[in-house]
């Protein structure tokens, strides 16, 4: 497809490109689809979802801002002074351990849901590899998980908990050949390779921290 250079995707198509496909592969984390389908992030986990999808996006650098600081403005005053033009700090490019760790921390902080079946390194691999096609102007795979996105929009997947003898969870629904679908005419996503989901207990809410002078101290929750 066609690359970075002159006459290829502009730096603002790339950033989009790379942003929808960020959104778009958590769209499509069965895991995640759970979380929010149950509410387990409460009434806004729907947005919660979004809300990681910008996350994720900010860990790196945007193609624009990227762009820009490869082409130096041969007006800037500065230079003419012989000093160095004030640069825009930008962020490194993460590596897949970074974005498991942040997936599988906001699962747990927002969804109270802890993922123990290595799908967060699915979801990772491939916004990694998004981003490298997005980067080169290659927009293949992004076509390719939205088309994926499309067809499975509208869908509800269907989690059942049924508790054996260890007292483990699996998740059980029914597939996309099932003829008792919905009135609308949807039927439930094929679950037979469902992630394990292990709901997390109510944190306990901490006792007020009191100072000397008899005041409440406010402690910041961290992220």
């Amino acid at each position: 497809m066609a690359s970075s250079s002159v006459g290829g995707p502009s730096p603002e198509t790339r950033q989009q490109q790379f942003e929808q496909s960020v959104a778009i592969s958590l769209h499509l984390w069965q895991s995640l689809i759970i979380a929010v389908q149950n509410n387990w992030g409460g009434p806004d986990s729907s947005d919660k979802r979004d809300w990681l999808a910008g996350v994720i996006v900010d860990m790196f650098p945007s193609f624009v801002d990227l762009a820009e600081a490869a082409v130096p403005s041969t007006t800037d005053l500065s230079l003419q002074n012989n000093t160095k033009p004030q640069s825009k700090k930008l962020p490194d490019e993460p590596i897949p351990e970074d974005v498991e760790e942040t997936l599988l921390q906001v699962m747990f902080d927002e969804f109270e849901a802890n993922i123990d079946d290595q799908s967060e390194a699915e979801v990772a691999d491939r916004i990694m590899k998004c981003r490298a096609q997005c980067a080169v102007g290659n927009f293949a795979l992004v076509e390719e998980l939205r088309a994926r996105w499309l067809d499975t929009k509208g869908k509800k997947v269907v989690a059942q908990a049924a508790a054996d003898q260890d007292q483990d969870t699996d998740w059980e629904s029914g597939s996309d050949d099932d003829e008792d679908g919905d009135e609308s005419g949807n039927a439930d996503v094929d679950m037979n390779d469902a992630p394990a989901l292990v709901p997390v207990a109510p944190k306990e809410k901490p006792q007020p921290d009191i100072d000397e002078d008899g005041f409440e101290k406010v402690s910041r929750r961290k992220r």
